[in-house]
C-alpha cells in the first residue's frame, strides 16, 4: 500500500494523494447517497501525462481505477463498489484546460474536469453556445458528460452528448494516450474511437479532454409554463407547439407532486392561478424581435388552458425554477431511487399510467424530457439497498418498448439488468471491446458491464 501511495505521489505530487476518510468521503459517496464504497486513496492528476502515469502506477500494482468527473452520476458509476478490491479514485477535476474559442470552425477544446456551467461562460463570450446543459451544470464536467452521454434540456433541439462531440484525448488501460482534438470534421479514416468512448462509463479508457461542437447563440425568446391534465395532453400540446412555432430548445414535463415538493422545499408561489396535474414548459429561442411573434402563436393553440409566459431573463428563471428545483427539492426529502427511462412518446401514456401500480405505496416523483422521451422517476421510501421498485419501474419501460437509461449511464445501479435494453449478441460484443481494451479490467470494474 505504501509502494502504490509513493507511486502515485511521485505522478501527481503528494498533496493530490488523498487518503484522509474525512475528505475522501466527498469522493466516494455519489450524489443520491445510495451508492458508495471504500477507497485505497483519490488521486487528482493535473494532465494528461500525469493520468497515464497513474494508470500505469494502478496497472503495476494491480489496483482498480475508478475515473470520476463532478461526481454528480446518479448510478454509481463513478464510486467505488460496496465490495470488491478498493480502488484507487481518479479525479478529472483537475484537468482545466480551456483552449480558445475557433470562431471560424465554432469549435472549442476542453479539459474534462471543465464544468458544463464554466464552458458555456467561455464559449458565450465568442457569441456561441454549447449545445448540452442541464440542471447540474456547475459541477458537471465535460468529462463525465461524455463518459456518460448525458442529454438535458436541450436535446430536442441539439441531440445529446455524442452529437456535439467531434473528437476525444483519453488514456487507456496500459497508460497509452489517443488523441484526436484537430476538428476535422469528416474524417472516415476508420473507427470512431471518441464516439465508442462516449457512454462507456470509463470503462474503456481516462477521457482528459475533448473537441466540441458549437452552436450559435441564440438566446431564449420565450418561455411558457402551461398546466396539464397529463402526460398524455402534454405530448399532444408539445407536438402542437413544436408544429407551430420555431426554434423550440426545451420541453420539460413534470406533475403536481414534484411541484408541491419544489414549492415546500424552496418557498414558491403556485405557478398558475390553479392547480393543475401536470406541467409542460416549453422554451423557444431567437432574437428578441420575435418574441412577440412565438408569444401569438404559443398562446392562439386551442389545447393551452392556462399559461404563465416569460420574455425577460428573471421571469424565464422563475419558471424554470419549478422544474430545475426538483432535484435538489427530492434529495433533501429523502435518499430517492432515480430511475431515468426513454420510451416511444406513443407509448409515455401507457407506461405512465402503469408506473403508479408498479411503485406501489412509495411516492413516485416523475418529470423529465418530454421532447425526446425520456421520463426520471423518483422514488421515495424504499430502502437505499431494496431494488425491488427498480427493477419493477425498468421492467416496466423495456415492457413498453423502452430503454432503462436515457442519459444517467447503467453504472453499478443497473448493470444486472442491462439486458433489458440490450440483446445477448449486443452484450457479447460490449464484453469483446472491453476486453480488448482493458485486458486485466482494471478500469471502473463492474460498471456497464456485471462482473
Amino acid at each position: 500500500m505504501d509502494t502504490l501511495l509513493a507511486d502515485l505521489a511521485a505522478v501527481a505530487g503528494a498533496e493530490h494523494v488523498l487518503t484522509d476518510p474525512g475528505v475522501t468521503a466527498g469522493y466516494t459517496t455519489d450524489w443520491t447517497r445510495r451508492y458508495h464504497g471504500p477507497a485505497r486513496c483519490v488521486v487528482r492528476p493535473a494532465g494528461t501525462d500525469e493520468v497515464a502515469g497513474v494508470i500505469r502506477a494502478a496497472a503495476r500494482h494491480r489496483t482498480p481505477v475508478v475515473p470520476q468527473g463532478g461526481n454528480t452520476g446518479l448510478v454509481g458509476g463513478g464510486v467505488p463498489a460496496r465490495d470488491g478490491v478498493a480502488p484507487v479514485v481518479l479525479s478529472c477535476r483537475r484537468l482545466l484546460r480551456l483552449d480558445p474559442v475557433d470562431t471560424l470552425a465554432a469549435q472549442v477544446t476542453a479539459g474534462a474536469g471543465v464544468t458544463i456551467g464554466g464552458l458555456h461562460e467561455h464559449v458565450a463570450r465568442a457569441g456561441l453556445e454549447y449545445g448540452v446543459d442541464l440542471a447540474a451544470r456547475d459541477s458537471a464536467t465535460v468529462g463525465g458528460t461524455i463518459a456518460t452521454n448525458a442529454g438535458g434540456i436541450r436535446t430536442v433541439r441539439y441531440g445529446g452528448t455524442r452529437a456535439q462531440l467531434l473528437g476525444v484525448e483519453a488514456v487507456l488501460a496500459d497508460g497509452s494516450v489517443i488523441s484526436r482534438l484537430g476538428g476535422v470534421q469528416t474524417d472516415n479514416s476508420g473507427y470512431e474511437l471518441g464516439q465508442l468512448l462516449a457512454g462507456s462509463e470509463g470503462t474503456l479508457g481516462v477521457i482528459t479532454a475533448a473537441r466540441l461542437r458549437l452552436w450559435p447563440a441564440e438566446p431564449p425568446a420565450v418561455t411558457v409554463l402551461a398546466g396539464v391534465s397529463g402526460i398524455e395532453a402534454a405530448a399532444a400540446l408539445q407536438a402542437e407547439i413544436r408544429a407551430r412555432v420555431p426554434g423550440i430548445r426545451a420541453a420539460e414535463y413534470f406533475e403536481a407532486p414534484g411541484v408541491a415538493l419544489v414549492r415546500a422545499h424552496a418557498g414558491l408561489p403556485r405557478p398558475l392561478a390553479r392547480e393543475y396535474p401536470a406541467y409542460l414548459l416549453t422554451e423557444a429561442g431567437g432574437r428578441d424581435h420575435n418574441a412577440e411573434i412565438f408569444t401569438e402563436r404559443m398562446v392562439a393553440i386551442p389545447a393551452l388552458d392556462e399559461a404563465s409566459v416569460a420574455l425577460d431573463p428573471p421571469g424565464r428563471a422563475a419558471l424554470w425554477a419549478y422544474r430545475e428545483r426538483h432535484t435538489e427539492a427530492i434529495g433533501a426529502a429523502g435518499i430517492p431511487h432515480k430511475l431515468d427511462v426513454a420510451l416511444p412518446v406513443t407509448q409515455l401514456p401507457a407506461f405512465r399510467a402503469a408506473l403508479d401500480a408498479v411503485t406501489g405505496d412509495a411516492k413516485a416523483i416523475v418529470f423529465g424530457h418530454i421532447g425526446v422521451g425520456n421520463v426520471h422517476v423518483n422514488v421515495l421510501g424504499p430502502e437505499p439497498g431494496d431494488n425491488s421498485v427498480d427493477e419493477a419501474v425498468l421492467g416496466l419501460a423495456a415492457a413498453h418498448g423502452g430503454t432503462i437509461s436515457a442519459e444517467h449511464g447503467i453504472g453499478h445501479a443497473k448493470a444486472a439488468l442491462l439486458h433489458l435494453s440490450r440483446s445477448r449478441a449486443e452484450i457479447a460484443a460490449m464484453r469483446a471491446v472491453k476486453s480488448a481494451l482493458d485486458p486485466a479490467g482494471l478500469l471502473n470494474p463492474g460498471v456497464l458491464l456485471a462482473v
